[in-house]
């Protein structure tokens, strides 16, 4: 019987159908793929650690495009794929980091986007099977790396938003550490932030500004990564700032919600406010966005088929891959001045 399930070329094909309908009479599924772990000393999975709860990789488009990336890989491998979630929600109920990482039946681990202090990390690197970490955190000596270059990406956008004529900039940042924080990010925060990809995405920005002699942008930080959260992002930075012509923001979700309140306060897009986004999803090429477009899928498969290759090699590499600057309708010439302009 053994043969029939695990060594089908020792049997004709008529036998082993015979072995198998005997067993399944019987009630018998086939081997323990516990026992057969054990045996081999592999899984047969991948783990994919998550910066975020388990529900919102469901709904992030740019992390369900990672997603299908990665599970497409797998697939070609003939992988299991177990989701990791280590978001802000995780762990509130007592759980153990390093007891939920290290119950992992896996063989590696993809580290999508986390912040370089999560405890979910650290355990992580415990295991000592190969790792991949995908856009951050970086500099880890143990891990393989897909990026993508966040500061010179930004710096692209806010080049030509230069170009255009604006001189008055708003930032609307995804958060830049596990600690709920939402509001202006204050110079000190913006040089410590545990998010390496926020952080160089807001210094494309700055160094950008600073080397065109134009004052740094207002930076406005929101914990939860939604469309409403980048509305009342927007709101925030042009109370600050009513000054503000053009908003640069670190997804393109938080330019959706960015849009979203211009449409409800009845400002110009992109006669008065010009909205930059980043990733390049669905809904932004919809809704015209001007953004950064990023390879999310090819992220993904590029992660797996890395750390096949790492798992067989024992070899970390880097990989950076190219992005692209979208024009859509959402920037347009800088308005000319008006000292009595308030906003709109």
């Amino acid at each position: 019987m053994s043969n029939a399930y695990n060594r089908p070329d020792q049997l004709s094909s008529e036998l082993r159908e015979r072995v198998l309908l005997a067993a399944k009479r019987r009630g018998y599924p086939g081997p323990d793929p516990v026992a057969r772990s054990l045996r081999t000393r592999k899984a047969g999975a991948v783990g994919l650690l998550l910066t975020e709860d388990l529900s919102y990789s469901f709904r992030d488009p740019a992390a369900m495009s990672f997603l299908a990336g990665l599970a497409e890989s797998c697939e070609v491998a003939g992988q299991g794929l177990l989701l990791i979630p280590a978001g802000p929600g995780t762990g509130s109920g007592g759980a153990d980091p390093a007891a939920v990482v290290h119950q992992a039946a896996v063989d590696g681990f993809v580290v999508y986007s986390v912040a370089d202090d999560d405890p979910y990390l650290a355990a992580v690197r415990e295991r000592h099977l190969p790792i991949v970490v995908c856009d951050q955190p970086r500099g880890i000596s143990d891990a393989a790396l897909i990026v993508i270059d966040d500061s010179a990406a930004t710096g692209k956008v806010t080049e030509y938003l230069l170009g255009l004529g604006h001189r008055r900039f708003g930032v609307l940042a995804m958060r830049l550490g596990r600690e709920r924080a939402d509001g202006p990010a204050a110079a000190e925060r913006l040089r410590s932030p545990h998010f390496h990809v926020q952080r160089e995405r807001i210094a494309g920005v700055q160094d950008t500004l600073a080397a065109a002699g134009v004052s740094p942008a207002t930076v406005i930080e929101r914990y939860d990564h939604t469309v409403a959260a980048g509305a009342s992002a927007a709101a925030q930075a042009l109370s600050i700032d009513p000054e503000i012509t053009a908003l640069v923001c670190t997804s393109d979700v938080l330019a959706l919600g960015a849009l979203d309140h211009a449409r409800q306060a009845g400002i110009d897009v992109p006669g008065r406010l010009s909205v930059t986004g980043f990733d390049g999803v669905e809904a932004a090429t919809r809704a015209g966005l001007t953004t950064v477009g990023q390879p999310q899928e090819e992220k993904g498969r590029r992660a797996g088929a890395l750390l096949m290759s790492s798992a067989r090699s024992g070899v970390a590499g880097i990989e950076t891959l190219d992005t692209e600057l979208v024009v859509g309708t959402t920037t347009g010439t800088a308005p000319a001045a008006d000292p009595n302009r308030r906003g709109r």
